[in-house]
């Protein structure tokens, strides 16, 4: 069957020449035909991911134009604007798969907003809701490594599609033949027809209009005098993080050079995360050299920012995602209280990963903090559900463990521009008074406890890991472990259970432990990984920490 569809592939014309090129390389090579046209790439909440190349496992113009007669066909059946927004980020051949997708969609007759220049997936979202869209289509692999592209397709009120629209599209994807079933005209016809226009600037303005007016102590920044080391990671976030920080008075900004535009192949960081210390790398080496107070990273689609903070000894530490999820919402609570700006019943919401010391925060302040599913959209959901009740302007911040955070309800998925904003505000104001991140972070351990968070995963590559994956989360669920290191489970909560825990149905298993610690196992929706999170919680550092190396020295059986 596979390879049939390659010999397909061969003989037809790709319109790249650089699919012909690696079919014509691997002809004869059973295993790079099966591992190509074996399966194809699947199509779900978050969309398409995928390497580069020929064949239906691989992301290409074809997958990308079958996939995008998918969400024409959902969008038709919609009413509405018909109308999608498209933005795309500096991998390699963004702007190819984001014309070929306008290209589609204009064929089907639905009308495109696409961007003239790369933007990142909060200013995907913003357009999305400004023009009334339909939907979103974001061409990006998050921060996965230079070989992948992706695709991200998004709802009427920007944020990620969900299921039951996934589910629809991907019905739709299955009827639709990948080389041949795809409506498409070319990206000038469908300019020339008055279907694709570019984004106009009343949109980009209104965007850094919305994202400025989420400070919380305007014009403190002006005055701190405040430095700062900044890396894109070659991605989208220079043009949008630099104008916002420009706007609210940093002006001393270094840039890593290396990493400062727009490059699709990383050179510098094979894996661009700022969750990683590869990533972070060359621009701590620029902090330590310029003095930096604080050292900024934006993934390639700025949706999600890593920093590193300057200590009193001159050195300089990473900060988690839970750790600046905890500290801006502090920041946030305490500067609203203060200037008179808290809203009656604040709300915060964030993935039930992320860290308990936010609860502690959030009851110190009256916040209700809610728990959601794991993946931005299910805290955009719960905005939207404050937006239809009206209450919209009681939702203060949301975040997630894997550096994702948002400041208000202007966009529906993370935004790593407001969060360098007020991440660069926040360590002016700590500098203001004489006081630094890394200090207050330090005061927020002494009051409420020293938590410790770490994520593990465990990888299962190649063909057979899915199915790997599912026969140890179908062991876990059918036999719970009664103990792990020494300590009793005291409760399991089993979240692919929805009447239980009265949230969507996921595939999570939570184990609250006797001494307050907990693990909690999920496999990634975009990886073959099954993903372990520990919480740890002791009276210093070094104790929490050796809590976590026992819990993980217990946890490790189960994958074997």
């Amino acid at each position: 069957m596979y390879q049939e569809e390659y010999k397909r592939w061969l003989e037809a014309d790709l319109q790249d020449p650089d699919l012909g090129k690696e079919l014509r390389d691997i002809e004869g090579d059973d295993d790079a035909i099966k591992e190509r046209f074996a399966v194809a790439l699947q199509f779900g909440t978050a969309g398409l991911r995928g390497t580069l190349g020929a064949g239906t496992n691989r992301m290409n113009i074809w997958v990308v134009r079958q996939a995008t007669q998918g969400v024409a066909d959902w969008v038709k059946t919609q009413g509405g604007t018909q109308t999608v927004a498209i933005s795309y980020d500096s991998r390699l051949k963004g702007w190819t798969f984001a014309k070929d997708a306008a290209g589609v969609l204009a064929a089907n007759g639905i009308n495109v907003r696409i961007y003239d220049a790369l933007m990142p997936v909060p200013a995907l979202s913003f357009a999305t809701r400004y023009y009334k869209c339909n939907a979103g289509i974001m061409v990006t692999a998050s921060h996965n490594p230079a070989q992948y592209n992706g695709y991200k397709a998004y709802g009427p009120d920007g944020c990620q599609m969900t299921d039951d629209a996934a589910a629809v599209v991907y019905d739709s994807i299955q009827k639709t033949d990948v080389l041949t079933g795809a409506k498409y005209m070319s990206f000038a016809e469908g300019v020339e027809k008055g279907l694709i226009r570019f984004v106009g600037d009343d949109c980009k303005e209104a965007l850094y209009e919305a994202i400025e007016s989420r400070q919380v102590r305007p014009g403190l920044a002006k005055t701190a005098g405040l430095k700062l080391v900044y890396s894109p990671l070659n991605g989208t976030g220079l043009e949008p993080v630099m104008r916002v920080l420009r706007d609210i008075g940093i002006n001393d900004v270094t840039i890593v050079p290396e990493q400062e535009y727009p490059n699709g192949y990383f050179t510098t960081c094979s894996y661009p995360n700022p969750e990683i210390f590869a990533a972070l790398e060359k621009g701590l080496e620029l902090a330590k050299e310029v003095g930096a107070d604080l050292m900024l990273a934006t993934d390639p689609d700025a949706d999600r920012v890593g920093i590193a903070m300057k200590c009193p000894d001159g050195s300089y530490e990473l900060v988690s995602g839970n750790e600046m999820g905890v500290l801006l919402l502090d920041y946030i609570c305490a500067g609203r209280i203060e200037k008179g700006t808290m809203p009656k019943n604040p709300v915060a919401v964030m993935s039930l990963v992320s860290t308990p010391l936010a609860d502690a925060v959030a009851k110190n302040y009256g916040v209700e903090l809610r728990h959601v599913l794991t993946g931005f959209k299910w805290i955009g959901d719960q905005i939207a559900q404050l937006e239809a009740a009206g209450e919209v302007d009681r939702f203060i911040f949301g975040f997630e463990e894997s550096y994702g955070y948002l400041a208000g309800p202007y966009v529906r998925d993370k935004d790593a521009v407001v969060s360098s904003m007020l991440i660069c505000e926040m360590a002016a104001y700590y500098r203001s008074i004489g006081s630094s991140i890394k200090q207050h972070l330090e005061e927020l351990y002494a009051k409420y406890g020293r938590y410790f968070n770490k994520t593990d995963s465990f990888e299962f590559p190649g063909l057979s890991g899915m199915d790997k994956m599912a026969g140890i989360m179908a062991d876990l669920r059918s036999e719970p472990p009664k103990e792990i290191a020494g300590r009793k489970v005291d409760e399991v909560i089993d979240y692919g259970k929805p009447e239980e825990t009265g949230l969507p149905k996921a595939n999570v298993l939570l184990y609250k432990l006797e001494d307050g610690s907990s693990v909690i196992i999920r496999p990634s929706g975009t990886e073959p990984k099954i993903k372990a999170y520990y919480t740890t919680k002791g009276s210093d550092l070094a104790a929490a920490q050796a809590a976590k190396a026992e819990l993980e020295a217990g946890v490790a059986p189960l994958f074997a």
